[in-house]
């Protein structure tokens, strides 16, 4: 037990808020966890696809003629390179991230604590993330698309337009309407539970997150009723909880996904786009959930993507 009381402070600073079985489960992982997470992708990709694969036949519809290769291009290195402030866990912030690496534009990315209110507001008047900044051209601004928008038209950042444009299909996005409950439940407690994202380092980070992030059955108002230790324990409570009924739901829905996209390379039709921006960064968060089973075609797009945009899946901190 003497190793125990770290672990519950990481989470919600309360050794009271957890009960035995998720410490000794966040313990376990924790420990073994590390910062190889951060390390070369391909390292990742062959430990994560033998564990978490699942043998699903290869669709028709993954065949060659319908794979658009992407080109990735030659590295964009400024003198002073343009700098963005990010939480790790934020699919908005992953959506420029992604971009940017698909570009292959050397930046500097910049973790914010999850409570720091004070460098976000000096930038842009207020506390938001992602931020795009670049000094060179005076340039300061937050909104992910509008960020994807100005380095993928600017030929500064190279040619301009490698990133297509949304195609428009609207089953993506109703595919994330059915699942946003059930990947709140997952994905939340594990985000400040890691101990490990560079947001939530310090306690003051998790509780900062814990305090404005509801849980299902939760809305945004009915949360903000809530005391703090009441936030505290339903957290500690969707930690502590069998996930195995949930885990299998989202298995179920990961193959209705699987069935709709179109191959490894890019979701739609047509090639690499906006639908992959957005989609991508919004799966990479599952990958913090330990036990999930994703189809073949559909853990290879995200292997391959991650690959490509250097942006790190979270397979070795999975919870």
């Amino acid at each position: 037990m003497r190793l125990l009381r770290p672990t519950l402070m990481l989470f919600l600073g309360s050794s009271r808020a957890f009960q035995p079985a998720i410490a000794n489960r966040c313990l376990s992982r924790a420990a073994t966890s590390s910062l190889s997470a951060f390390t070369h992708f391909k390292t990742l990709r062959n430990m994560s696809t033998e564990s978490t694969e699942t043998d699903t036949p290869v669709e028709s519809s993954n065949s060659n003629s319908n794979i658009v290769p992407f080109t990735k291009p030659e590295r964009v290195i400024h003198s002073d390179l343009p700098v963005v402030y990010v939480y790790d866990h934020c699919p908005f912030c992953v959506r420029v991230r992604l971009a940017l690496g698909l570009k292959n534009i050397k930046h500097t990315a910049l973790f914010l604590a999850n409570d720091d209110v004070k460098t976000p507001t000096a930038l842009i008047g207020k506390k938001i993330a992602p931020i795009f900044e670049w000094k060179e051209a005076n340039i300061v601004m937050p909104e992910s698309m509008d960020i994807i928008k100005l380095i993928d038209s600017d030929e500064r950042f190279g040619a301009p337009h490698l990133i297509k444009p949304s195609s428009g299909r609207t089953d993506l996005k109703d595919w994330q309407s059915s699942t946003r409950d059930l990947l709140r439940v997952l994905q939340r407690p594990r985000y400040v539970a890691t101990g490990l994202l560079p947001e939530f380092q310090q306690l003051d980070g998790r509780h900062a997150f814990i305090f404005k992030h509801e849980m299902p059955p939760y809305n945004k108002e009915s949360w903000k009723e809530l005391p703090m230790k009441e936030k505290l324990a339903i957290y500690a409570e969707a930690m502590s909880k069998d996930p195995a009924d949930d885990i299998e739901e989202l298995n179920r829905k990961l193959v209705e996904l699987n069935d709709i996209v179109t191959c490894e390379h890019h979701c739609s039709p047509g090639g690499l786009c906006l639908d992959d921006i957005d989609l991508f960064s919004r799966l990479r968060s599952i990958t913090i959930i330990r036990g999930v089973e994703w189809p073949s075609k559909l853990r290879k797009y995200m292997n391959h993507l991650s690959e490509i945009a250097d942006v790190p899946l979270y397979d070795e901190m999975a919870l």
